[in-house]
């Protein structure tokens, strides 16, 4: 049985830390759950793994056009569902058949379980907000057994 090394990412809002990239490094693929910032940002994660990214509340310069506001996933055989904020997400993904949730938008690094899903926000890696971490989130999936960590970041 193979592992699948998920690296997440968020609310880069155009500052992609060297911290992050080497956190991210060695990753199969790579979510980024918005707020991006600039397109530099995903040319510069697409370098490490492929990758998905949704639109964040700030990304609405005309790079962003083609860039969905969710995504939905199967990496590993596990559902994913990728999107940037909390209230976006819809109430009937655990009936869909998914099991992960990726969100961003608060700056709030979290993992916790709700209603059958695992949801994970890996915080924000751009600017500090406020006394929040600087932090990416980095996701294992081994069969039908998903792990995820929060990494933050010294800078």
């Amino acid at each position: 049985m193979s592992t699948l090394r998920i690296g997440l990412i968020s609310d880069t809002h155009g500052l992609l830390r060297p911290q992050a990239l080497a956190a991210l490094q060695g990753c199969d693929r790579i979510l980024h759950a918005g707020d991006i910032g600039k397109p530099e940002i995903l040319d510069a994660l697409r370098q490490l793994a492929p990758l998905t990214a949704v639109r964040g509340n700030n990304d609405r310069d005309a790079w962003a056009d083609g860039i969905n506001e969710a995504e939905e996933l199967e990496l590993g055989g596990v559902g994913l569902y990728l999107v940037h904020d909390q209230a976006d997400i819809p109430d009937d993904l655990a009936e869909r058949g998914f099991s992960v949730v990726v969100t961003g938008h608060s700056h709030k690094p979290l993992i916790t379980e709700r209603a059958g899903l695992l949801h994970v926000n890996p915080g924000s890696a751009g600017p500090r907000r406020f006394k929040l971490p600087v932090s990416v989130g980095l996701m294992t999936v081994e069969g039908s057994e998903v792990r995820a960590e929060l990494l933050e970041l010294e800078i």
